[in-house]
């Protein structure tokens, strides 16, 4: 079994956290810079994080999370905001970025500049924000596998009331919405009633087809 097989085997979305436990800023460095270098349709990486460690910031948002006591237990809870919409001034930033870092500029990748930029505009706001909100849940991906990596426990959360959250965070003023949370920390010694039961996936045979 692979290092990477063997991680995802032991990750699980913990239930009780040990809110005594804190994850160390080497691992969590770590686990933001996955999310930051994780592929994003043409690099536009349409999302941002937010790492929420304030108490009653996150009191709140447990409120509006069904109550789950992750959000408060854990050691740093980490918030996924999607771009509300892919305008051409953000297409523009990344493009501009890219010609800066690399210093050159390419005439087919300002063609396909161009491309995107009517792509963008005729898809529409919310049509965009859809597509950006796919983009994060690749971070959330790489997310998990990096700490995964730390033995940092994780536990993705799609059950928040998105628009209070973003209130909560003031994300509107940004130009963000909330996709999905993920607390991280350390599980609790005991009373996390899914720490010791079997992991269930479907069969390779179920779920993975060659086509050949």
């Amino acid at each position: 079994m692979s290092k990477t097989t063997e991680l995802l085997n032991w990750r699980y979305a913990t239930k009780k956290y040990d809110p005594s436990k804190k994850v160390p800023a080497e691992k969590l460095d770590h686990i933001l810079e996955a999310v930051r270098l994780t592929a994003t349709s043409s690099g536009l990486q349409p999302f941002e994080l937010l790492v929420v460690t304030n108490d009653e910031i996150r009191q709140k948002i447990k409120a509006v999370s069904w109550n789950q006591a992750q959000v408060t237990d854990c050691s740093h809870l980490l918030v996924f905001a999607a771009w509300d919409d892919i305008t051409a001034d953000r297409v523009n930033m990344m493009f501009d970025l890219t010609n800066e870092v690399r210093s050159m500029t390419n005439e087919g990748w300002e063609n396909y500049r161009q491309m995107l930029l009517g792509i963008v505009a005729e898809r529409g706001k919310e049509a965009n924000y859809q597509a950006a909100a796919r983009q994060a849940y690749i971070g959330l991906g790489s997310a998990l596998i990096a700490a995964a990596e730390e033995q940092v426990d994780a536990t993705p959360m799609e059950g928040f009331d998105p628009v209070a959250v973003d209130d909560i965070l003031g994300l509107s003023a940004k130009n963000l919405r909330s996709v999905i949370i993920l607390p991280l920390g350390y599980r609790a010694d005991e009373g996390d009633w899914l720490v010791n039961l079997k992991k269930v996936r479907r069969s390779r045979e179920n779920f993975i087809t060659e086509i050949k």
